[in-house]
């Protein structure tokens, strides 16, 4: 999980993902909307594929990548026990805020 929020918490990284999103790419289409050397890009890949995130397919001198959307299932759900978490203290400041009492909610 720590190599998937790392690699999640760079907004390279995150707009390769949601370029890979709509199909696959090659390094240098991954690249081009960055301004970047294809080494920095490689770099970012090797990233997101060290996470699981990107599979690259070879093709001679080609490098296909593709998305691999299991391991972002995977960090949303981790991220939804925090969510659910929030909403639940969130919900009890609202109560407590608007002078209700959340213990005498359910009577």
């Amino acid at each position: 999980m720590d190599a998937i929020f790392h690699a999640l918490g760079d907004a390279t990284r995150r707009a390769m993902l949601r370029d890979l999103a709509q199909g696959p790419r090659t390094v240098g289409e991954l690249a081009a909307p960055h301004p970047m050397t294809l080494a920095a890009a490689s770099k970012h890949i090797r990233v997101l594929e060290a996470a699981g995130l990107l599979r690259r397919e070879v093709q001679w001198r080609r490098h296909l990548c593709h998305l691999e959307p299991a391991p972002l299932r995977q960090a949303q759900a981790e991220l939804a026990f925090y969510e659910h978490f929030w909403t639940t203290r969130l919900d009890t400041l609202e109560q407590i805020l608007r002078g209700a009492d959340p213990a005498s909610e359910g009577e």
